[in-house]
């Protein structure tokens, strides 16, 4: 016999060689149904695979995150057996599972095409209905590799080759199909269901280099039920019609060419948009205590490489050749903010200090990777350092996420979902160190009322942090803000202060963002309004547009009258038809259009029409104007 232990802290003895499926159905007929796979103390098991010791058990679900995930594998390895049924000279390298479903990547002379993959998922489909078992089976390293030649897998076979000698892997089989996979998977094919579907074809070089062939990649989604993958669909229907870049160019607020990859052409509406956004944070870290600085775009490398910047960061770096010298443009600011901390002798009543920088960053982005607004080359971030005590951490990590928190409401955002980062496996400092960095963050994110999720290994190279991922109003998640802890920066860089007991000390760095990238909010704060921004962040709140030309006196009259208030209008006087310019206006994502007549010019009244209403109401001019001014001013100010 041997002993199970649940997450519960009970325990219970089973025989030996039981498998995770039999201790299931012996717990739950309904928890057996919605079993993926097991854990076996640390490690994800097939539901098939028996247990010949005692061990942590814990059944994963297929509504898990961990079991959308098999699935999704699962849903890999089934397209690849369509693809090698369909097409046997097609030779199979990886396929991964991703996030919202999973790719493969293969290599074959001829050029798959939309039509191919109707087909392959036409048998992907009869793949399941098969209901093909998943067999697990641990062969050799010189085994496989000779298996995988003779199939003519040659990819395959050179994944197995730069393996240890005497190592032993894993292979699937499913009917005549056999993968190179450590897994785990369903029991068998009929189990992952037919909610996916295969999305698009790309290019990609085997194990991302140039020098290599380049293969076709074939993205696919899958979901646990039809229901969700409908969803799926709809929502990237609705991703579709909000999609920066489109409206971006509707809008006519900024361009991206091929001649500067990367950066940004603000046109004017959109320039508004930028400095509006900017400014809402400026007020709101200024009335926190904040101070502005700017620091040096072009440092010199020996600088990057004291800050441990150069090793990590340098193949995203752009560098220019000075003589013997090598400079680089910044990728990041905390570095330069040290600098001007250090300048001066600092007193333990000086802290905390908090120094907030628009600092515009260049990184090398791969051109691939490249997307719209929301991966670029060169950007600003809203950044800023808190230079505290010890002491002080608790109550300045508090203070942030109570800001952020408040921000993210007034500009719309209501569902935040919190993630705690511990230390990666590459970092620098002790131990010990990383320990008290962990345990202040997380003091802090506890005194804000912050519930957290853990995020293990996936801090920063030099402190735990605090990821704060926003929900769009169709439902995706965007990490935007970061709290990171931070004792490493302050001790290379030689920060430090004078104590109460007259010694030396270090501060403590804390690296806080709210939104980010501008350039990347601003497209996440696109897509999230569909363009239809709250009037007082709108690049154009209201626009007048004539019926008659007998009206344009009035309409200019109007027009004066709102832009010596501050509001931000246009004036629409062309011979067209009201209709037309409505449509246009409307297109525009204009909030309000006054609609301005012969009889409107007689009675000084508008005839107002909201964006996305159908109807129009005609009030007195001055309760226009009250209305626009009440809702053109920020949150914060109102």
């Amino acid at each position: 016999m041997i002993t199970i232990r649940f997450p519960d802290g009970s325990h219970r003895e089973f025989p030996k060689g039981i498998t995770g499926w039999e201790i299931a159905k012996n717990l739950s007929t309904s928890l057996a149904k919605e079993a993926v796979a097991v854990r076996i103390d640390e490690d994800l098991w097939d539901l098939t695979r028996a247990i010949e010791k005692g061990a942590a058990f814990e059944v994963i679900k297929r509504s898990s995150e961990i079991g959308l995930d098999i699935l999704r594998h699962d849903a890999a390895h089934v397209f690849a057996e369509a693809v090698k049924e369909l097409y046997p000279e097609t030779q199979i390298t990886i396929g991964p599972s991703i996030q919202d479903g999973f790719y493969y990547d293969l290599y074959r002379k001829e050029s798959f095409t939309p039509d191919d993959l109707k087909l392959i998922e036409a048998r992907m489909h009869e793949i399941v209905n098969r209901d093909e078992s998943l067999t697990r089976e641990v062969w050799s390293r010189k085994e496989a590799i000779d298996f995988f030649k003779r199939q003519g897998e040659l990819f395959k076979a050179e994944i197995i080759a730069d393996l240890p000698e005497g190592d032993e892997v894993t292979v699937y089989r499913q009917g005549n199909f056999v993968d190179l996979c450590r897994g785990p998977h369903l029991p068998s094919t009929g189990k992952m269901g037919h909610a996916f579907k295969l999305m698009k074809i790309a290019g990609a070089y085997w194990r991302g280099d140039h020098n290599n062939p380049m293969l076709q990649r074939v993205y696919g989604t899958a979901w646990c039920n039809e229901k969700e993958l409908q969803a799926y669909l709809t929502r990237l229907e609705e991703a579709e019609k909000r999609d920066h870049r489109k409206l971006g160019k509707e809008m006519h607020l900024f361009h991206m060419q091929e001649e500067a990859l990367g950066s940004v052409f603000w046109h004017p509406k959109g320039w508004i948009l930028y400095r509006l956004l900017e400014s809402y944070i400026r007020d709101k870290i200024s009335a926190e205590g904040y101070v502005e600085v700017r620091t040096p775009q072009l440092l010199d490398s020996s600088f990057w490489q004291a800050s441990g910047h150069w090793d990590k960061f340098r193949e995203n770096m752009f560098t220019i050749e000075d003589g013997e010298k090598t400079l680089a443009l910044k990728p990041m600011n905390c570095p330069c903010h040290v600098q001007i901390f250090r300048q001066g002798i600092k007193s333990y009543r000086d802290l905390p200090i908090r120094m907030a920088e628009f600092g515009s960053c260049t990184r090398n982005e791969p051109s691939g990777a490249l997307h719209g607004l929301t991966r670029v080359r060169c950007m600003v971030q809203d950044d800023a350092h808190i230079f505290c005590r010890e002491d002080q951490i608790k109550e300045e990590a508090r203070k942030f996420c109570v800001l952020l928190l408040d921000v993210y409401r007034e500009l719309g955002f209501d569902e935040i979902t919190v993630k705690f980062s511990d230390r990666p496996a590459l970092r620098a400092g002790e131990d010990a160190i990383w320990d008290k960095a962990e345990a202040r963050l997380e003091e802090g994110a506890r005194a804000s009322g912050l519930s957290y999720t853990l995020n293990p290994g996936e801090g920063a190279f030099y402190g735990p942090k605090l990821e704060f991922i926003l929900k769009d109003a169709i439902g995706r998640d965007w990490q935007c803000g970061t709290l990171q802890l931070d004792f490493v920066l302050p001790e290379r860089l030689g920060a430090s202060y004078i104590g109460e007991d007259g010694q030396k000390h270090r501060p403590v760095m804390l690296h806080r963002a709210i939104l980010g990238s501008l350039e990347r909010f601003i497209a996440i704060f696109i897509e999230h309004y569909a363009g239809k921004f709250p009037l007082w962040i709108a690049p154009v709140q209201a626009a007048i547009a004539t019926i008659t030309q007998e009206s344009d006196a009035y309409a200019k009259k109007v027009y004066e009258k709102l832009k010596a208030l501050g509001l931000r209008v246009e004036l629409d006087l062309r011979n067209q038809k009201i209709n037309l310019k409505v449509r246009e206006l409307s297109l525009q994502k204009i909030p309000y259009i006054l609609v301005v007549g012969q009889r409107e010019a007689e009675e000084e009244t508008i005839a107002l029409r909201k964006l996305g209403g159908e109807a129009q109401e005609v009030l007195d001019l001055n309760e226009v104007i009250g209305k626009l001014l009440k809702e053109a001013h920020p949150p914060h100010k109102r």
